[in-house]
Formats: C-alpha cells, sequence, structure tokens
C-alpha cells in the first residue's frame, strides 16, 4: 500500500509539471530520440542513455540560469545535488514490472528509498560515493545468492551498474567538476587520473597484474558446487587492455554431479586442474562424449550445447578456462534450453503462442516442462546416472572436423625442460590443432619446492598465469608502473611482487621479465595460457642458454662498462637451464 501511495505521488509530480508548462528541450528530444534509435541494445541500457540525456539537459539549464530559477526537477536535483531518492524509487520500481517476483523486487526498492531518505533528511549532505558503491556491491552479491544461479553473468552486470554510478556521483559532487562542456566531457581523464592515483601506492592491494580470490564473483553457485569468474581485464587498469577480449573462470563441482546442459557465447579454452569428469557435446545431428581427467586440454566452441559430470566418488573437479567471447568483447553470456525456473530455461522468454506452434504441444505440457527445474545449473546425480554418462574411452573423436582428439593430456608429453629443480610441460598449435585459431598456447611449470624459475619474458605473448597449486611468490620488472609513480618521459622499472597460491591468477604482458619461486614447503604448479602465440619466442635470462650469452665481446663490454670476461664469469656461472635452486628462504618469506 506505502509503495502504491509512492507511485502515485511520482504521477502526481509528473502531472504537476505538466500543468506548469514544462516543454521539453529540443535537445533533450533529439538526444532521447537518438538512444531510442539504438535497437540493438536491450531495454535497461536505453533506459540509461534517456537519464544520461535528462542529466545533462538538467546541468545545462543551471548553468545557463547560474543558479537562479529552475524548473520543479531542477530545483530538486539542486537540493540534493544528484537525482533524488523518489525518482530513483519509480525507476526502480519500474524496472520490477518484469521481474516474476515483483513483491519482492518492490519491496527492496521501497527499503533503498528509505535509507536514502533518512541520508538526505538528515541534512542534505550527499553521500559519500565510496561508500555508496561497497553497499551497492554487497546488495549485489545478496542477490546474487539469493538468485541462485539463473544466469551467469548477472552480479557482473550489477556490480558494473555499481561502477558507473559511483562514477556519476564523483563527478556530480562539489568541487568534482568544474565548467560548461558535454556531459562525457574529462569523463577519461577523471577516470586515468583516478588510476594512477591508485597505482602510487603501489602494494598488493592496488597491483593491477595480481588478482585473488577476492576478486572473483560467482557467476553460478548451488550447494554442490559454483563457478567464479574475473571481471574484465581493463575494468583493473588500462594496462591490460591488449586481453580486453579475453575471461578466466574456475569450476568447481563436487563429486557425483552434473552440470546443465548449456550454450555460451564464447570460445572456451578448458584445463583440468584436478579431478575426473565427462563431457558430452550435443551437434545439430549427432552427440560428441569423451571423459576428462586432471592435465586435460580442452576445447568448447562458442554456441555449442555441452554438459557434463563429475564421475568421481570423492574428489572435487575443478577447471580452468579462458575464455574468448564472441558478441560483445570481454562480455559472454550462459543461454540455458534445458531447465525451467531455476537455471531459466531461455524457452520460457518466447510467448505461448510460439512455443505451442513450434513444439505442436498443449500449452498445459509445456508450462510443465519449463516449470519443474527449480534445483540450479549444478546438482547431484545418482551413481547410476554418473555409470551411464561415463561409459566413453579416455578422449574421444572431436566433432568439429578431423580425427584430432577432443582431449590433449599435458602431463602425458615429454616435458620441454626438466632437471631437479622443476618440469615444464607445452603445447601449441602445431600439437594440438584446436588451439590455432585462437592463437593460444598452454604450458604447465611444476616448480619443485625451494626452486625456482628461470627470469624470462615473452617476445609477443601475454601470459594469463592461474596458480593450479602449492605456494610461493612471483616478481616482475615493470616500466608501466614505474613511470606513473615517476611522471611521464623518466624511464626506469618497478619490482611488481605478490605472493601465490592456489587460485591466485598473474598476468604478464609480453616483455616483462618475470621469475616465480616455490615455498620451502611444496612443490608450485602454474597454468599458463599464452595469448598471442602465433611467432612467439621465449627469451630466458639466466642460466645455461640465457639471451645475454649471445652478445659480441665488444657489445658486452661497451653495454656493461666492465671487461667482458667479468660479463661472461657472472652470466655463464649458472649451469642449469630453465630451473634453478632458488634463494635461501629462511622462515618463509613475506611480501611486500
Amino acid at each position: 500500500m506505502r509503495c502504491f501511495c509512492l507511485l502515485f505521488f511520482a504521477l502526481l509530480l509528473a502531472s504537476a509539471t505538466i500543468a506548469l508548462g514544462y516543454k521539453e528541450d529540443p535537445e533533450l528530444k533529439q538526444c532521447k530520440h537518438q538512444c531510442e534509435a539504438q535497437k540493438q541494445f536491450g531495454e535497461e541500457k536505453i533506459r540509461t542513455c534517456v537519464q544520461k540525456c535528462e542529466d545533462y539537459v538538467r546541468e545545462k539549464q543551471r548553468r545557463e540560469h547560474g543558479g537562479g530559477s529552475t524548473t520543479f526537477f531542477e530545483e530538486e536535483d539542486d537540493d540534493l545535488n544528484r537525482r533524488s531518492p523518489i525518482e530513483r524509487l519509480r525507476e526502480c520500481t519500474k524496472g520490477c514490472d518484469r521481474s516474476k517476483q515483483k513483491e519482492r523486487c518492490q519491496s527492496r526498492c521501497q527499503e533503498t528509498y528509505e535509507k536514502e531518505k533518512e541520508r538526505y533528511e538528515g541534512g542534505g549532505n550527499p553521500v559519500d560515493p565510496e561508500q555508496e558503491y561497497q553497499e551497492c556491491r554487497q546488495e549485489c552479491r545478496r542477490q546474487s545468492r539469493e538468485g541462485g544461479s539463473r544466469r551467469g553473468t548477472s552480479q557482473e552486470r550489477c556490480e558494473e551498474r555499481c561502477q558507473e554510478q559511483r562514477r556519476e556521483r564523483e563527478r556530480e559532487q562539489p568541487g568534482r567538476r568544474e565548467g560548461g562542456g558535454n556531459m562525457y566531457e574529462g569523463r577519461e581523464r577523471e577516470e586515468e587520473e583516478e588510476e594512477r592515483q591508485q597505482q602510487k601506492k603501489q602494494g598488493r592491494e592496488n597491483n593491477p597484474y595480481v588478482f585473488e580470490e577476492r576478486h572473483f564473483f560467482t557467476g553460478m553457485e548451488t550447494q554442490h558446487g559454483r563457478l567464479r569468474i574475473l571481471p574484465k581485464f581493463t575494468d583493473r587498469s588500462k594496462l591490460l587492455k591488449g586481453i580486453e577480449n579475453y575471461r578466466v573462470a574456475i569450476l568447481e563441482a563436487e563429486p557425483q554431479t552434473f552440470i546443465v546442459p548449456n550454450h555460451w557465447d564464447a570460445d572456451t579454452l578448458i584445463f583440468v586442474a584436478n579431478g575426473r569428469g565427462a563431457v558430452s557435446l550435443m551437434r545439430q545431428e549427432r552427440r560428441e562424449s569423451f571423459n576428462i581427467k586432471q592435465g586435460d586440454i580442452f576445447r568448447i566452441n562458442a554456441g555449442t550445447t555441452a554438459y557434463l559430470i563429475n564421475r568421481d566418488s570423492n574428489q572435487k573437479l575443478v577447471l580452468a578456462k579462458l575464455l574468448q567471447p564472441v558478441n560483445t568483447p570481454g562480455q559472454f553470456e550462459a543461454f540455458f534450453g534445458a531447465g525451467g525456473e531455476n537455471p531459466e530455461s531461455f524457452y520460457t522468454a518466447f510467448s505461448n503462442e510460439i512455443l505451442e506452434a513450434a513444439f505442436n504441444t498443449r500449452r498445459d505440457r509445456l508450462q510443465r516442462l519449463f516449470g519443474q527445474q527449480k534445483q540450479g545449473v549444478i546438482i547431484k546425480a545418482s551413481e547410476e546416472q554418473v555409470r551411464a554418462m561415463s561409459h566413453h574411452e579416455e578422449g574421444g573423436i572431436w566433432p568439429f572436423g578431423g580425427e584430432s582428439k577432443g582431449t590433449f593430456n599435458l602431463y602425458d608429453q615429454r616435458p620441454s625442460h626438466s632437471n631437479e629443480y622443476g618440469q615444464l610441460f607445452e603445447v601449441d598449435s602445431s600439437q594440438f590443432r584446436q588451439l590455432r585459431d585462437l592463437d593460444i598456447a598452454v604450458s604447465l611449470a611444476n616448480i619443485t619446492q625451494g626452486a625456482m624459475i628461470a627470469p624470462s619474458y615473452n617476445s609477443k605473448s601475454t601470459k594469463i598465469t592461474v596458480v593450479v597449486d602449492g605456494e610461493g611468490y612471483f616478481e616482475m620488472a615493470c616500466p608501466h608502473i614505474s613511470q606513473q609513480q615517476q611522471g611521464a618521459g623518466q624511464r626506469g622499472y618497478e619490482k611488481v611482487s605478490s605472493r601465490l597460491k592456489r587460485g591466485t591468477v598473474v598476468v604478464v604482458p609480453a616483455g616483462h621479465p618475470f621469475v616465480a619461486v616455490a615455498s620451502n614447503n611444496q612443490n608450485l604448479q602454474l597454468l599458463c595460457f599464452e595469448v598471442n602465440a602465433y611467432n612467439n619466442e621465449k627469451f630466458t635470462l639466466a642460466g645455461r642458454r640465457n639471451v645475454m650469452n649471445q652478445l659480441e665481446r665488444e657489445a658486452k663490454e661497451l653495454a656493461f662498462g666492465m671487461p667482458a670476461r667479468e660479463v661472461d664469469e657472472i652470466f655463464r656461472n649458472q649451469k642449469e637451464e630453465f630451473f634453478f635452486k632458488g634463494p635461501r628462504q629462511q622462515g618463509g618469506r613475506s611480501d611486500e
């Protein structure tokens, strides 16, 4: 009842404005028209576009009036320095019209309205953008938990809206904007300055190349497993723009579980980090299935309906995924045909008339079919069901042409480098042709406890590294952060470092010297997806085959300013190749 009264009051406000002779600004009318003409966008993006048009025109009118007489809505914005709680309530409740839980949605809108109203009535001070951002993220996570696993990127989109809202609040508050200009003026400059200030702090907290557990959000989750996803790399830093169209996700499924059939609008490269499973891929005329085990790499093409099971009775199945979206750069969606209420089937988006005609089936039977499943994306399967779906041979026939096996196992290959301090397993498109059009190579380094991998860099490839097991730390030489700290035009390198543990993701750009060290207690296993693999070369900077040994005698003397003999004594002193005994670690290591 209370919500109804507020909506009625909102309508009265709108009517009063019209009665007072409020006329739509021609520029606003044109701007709205351009928004509505963008048919490729969804309703939500169009509404956001229209809102930005209205905000811009109100700001322009305030400047023109010099803070003098304004329309009713402008007075409201002047008092609050942003959209008022009642306006936000109207927008929120309007969005509830399409929700299947309309009353619950409206209740949340009302709760948010009451909180904002109290903030403003308490003295008119604007909300702290950072505080509002953190509260918004918490609300996104709460809705994701309550909503189960209906959509894989719903939490991500929610958090993106939180970030956009924070940027708008910071621009709108006094002292944040000066002068005129259009509604987007200065945005990019402000974002770059904010990023520079963050990176000046350096430390692990603002290290743009390291992603830990806290940086992931949960895309899908039930009591039997979850899918954790990293946000777009460029949301963290513009330094990662080269891998903007790649995403990382980690799937964890409990023993004897089933992942409901779905397809993604992204090509997906998958590494089996732990456990055993079985995968089935649907083509128009056939189904192809194969078993998977630890160390396997396999690919699922965009649009291919797939399902899988954890066929082990005791071990958790863990898959590390690298996704390359095919629609919107850096954005992907999961589509569930099989399903019901949770996961929601995309069939339910069609009208009853269309479904009845398409399936030649009565409406009541269709409603029952698409209304039964409520357990989520990852569900428990019986032993009999698991056994029936696990009868395939390891590998299998790849359904996308040719006779290549569906999987390639890294551990079954001869290591490219091996000694008592570690092993490196590598695969590229010449060995596993499913990598060819992705332009990706995959490697796995197993560093013996207490040992280290040689300092090295890639000529072209950016490494997206996932810690599969163990602990340790890494160090990397980075010119970009150094320039941001010292100022443009000043050369130098900053040490980027962080602890490593299972689940940590590290990005190593091309050309950046990098080294990793295993802890004294256990081996460190690093899975690397190497993007831009074609014609890439790996250069080691220490050890028996290090690149500095190739310099001419005169070049060494000129470059280092000392006799070539002394240079050689240092660079040729390490007799091992690629894996070495690590630095002495007394009581472990604490990273800044």
